[in-house]
């Protein structure tokens, strides 16, 4: 730890000698492959949703559009089961010893950052009439491991036998990315696999302002070509109706709430961000198993966008496991600079300012905090 790691119970007014919080920096997880293909199901926060919990806001009528679309997509993958070659019906389209027909094959939830396309997302794979086993859920990054971990061709066998694949946060941040996932998903295809994903980018914009993405074209093109664009409108549903998120806390309230709260970490924020760097996102999950809560000293504008991009990934985690944040130091509308929020990846910043304010409102129990 540095410098600027929280300081012990002994040096905190009104902070007692309770068991020591857990922290995320002593944390190196190593994920196994069979856990990663395991764990490819809807996190804990999406794990009850259902088409029917899900509220469109009357004055955005993409909202009841979109369910309606997904629930008569989810209806269209109820065909058979795999016949002897594997292959399966798509859509209600055909039989499995016909040609694929041409056209999409997948649906792409296109929206702003709290238009509840995750929910929707996972509603979909909820309401889809197949074995767990036979339908996949994951973020992009997570994908991208899974190929890391098992291989390519690994990769397709595992996933060619399955009746849907839902991508969340789908995002192309490097050349790499966009010849491997487009290779990757005509493969799966191919196999009559079904595609749901996720973003807030246009299948056909993905990339731009990241990367030279025109000269990516015909991978980007392939890509877009597999889905049906469906646009949802709105605002924020986290903060909608909502009090603004509560002022930072104290450095020592933080410490003293993480003392008294069992199963949750304490960390300094600049300690955790160089920690970041050295554990690879897929793994953000397990770096949170178990924990009931995070608490950070000294939250802080982020200094590169390398940085930012890591706690984005964690954000989202958080937030897919219901894991309240306790912060001292800065609020967390103010951790990206202007020049990030007007660049390429504005939208994934914004996402994570929306999720850990929720997250910080969430927090406020662990403290009495009204």
């Amino acid at each position: 730890m540095s410098s600027s790691s929280p300081a012990s119970p002994a040096s905190r007014p009104g902070v007692t000698a309770e068991a020591a919080p857990l922290s995320l920096c002593a944390r190196e997880p190593h994920v196994p492959a069979d856990r990663l293909v395991a764990e490819m199901v809807p996190p804990p926060r999406f794990d009850a949703v259902r088409f029917g919990t899900y509220i469109p806001d009357p004055n955005q009528p993409s909202q009841t559009e979109a369910v309606h679309v997904l629930e008569g997509f989810a209806a269209g993958l109820g065909g058979p089961g795999a016949t002897g070659s594997g292959k399966r019906r798509l859509f209600g389209f055909g039989k499995a010893a016909k040609p694929a027909p041409a056209g999409p094959r997948g649906v792409y939830l296109d929206g702003g950052y709290g238009v509840g396309k995750t929910h929707l997302l996972a509603s979909l794979w909820h309401a889809t009439p197949a074995e767990p086993a036979l339908k996949a859920f994951g973020t992009f990054v997570e994908l991208t491991n899974l190929v890391g971990a098992l291989g390519f061709q690994q990769t397709v066998r595992t996933l060619s036998g399955h009746r849907l694949l839902c991508i969340d946060e789908f995002e192309l941040d490097d050349p790499g990315d966009t010849v491997l996932v487009s290779t990757l998903l005509g493969k799966l295809v191919e196999a009559g696999v079904a595609l749901a994903a996720t973003s807030n980018t246009l299948p056909g914009k993905l990339g731009e302002g990241r990367f030279a993405s025109a000269d990516f074209l015909r991978e980007i093109q392939g890509l877009s070509a597999h889905f049906r664009a469906l646009r949802i409108d709105g605002e924020d549903y986290r903060h909608r109706g909502l009090p603004k998120a509560p002022p930072p806390y104290t450095d020592e309230l933080v410490s003293k709430t993480a003392y008294a709260t069992e199963g949750a970490s304490l960390d300094s924020f600049a300690d955790l961000l160089d920690h970041l760097a050295k554990v690879h996102p897929s793994r953000y999950g397990a770096l949170t198993d178990g924990l009931a809560a995070v608490c950070l000293t000294g939250v802080r504008p982020v200094p590169d966008q390398s940085t930012a991009l890591r706690l984005v990934v964690l954000a989202d985690r958080l937030y897919d496991r219901e894991v309240p944040v306790l912060a001292s130091g800065l609020p967390f509308d103010q951790l990206f600079s202007e020049d990030m929020l007007k660049g390429g990846y504005r939208k994934k910043y914004f996402r994570a300012i929306s999720r850990l304010t929720a997250l910080a409102r969430d927090a406020g129990r662990l403290t009495g905090t009204p």
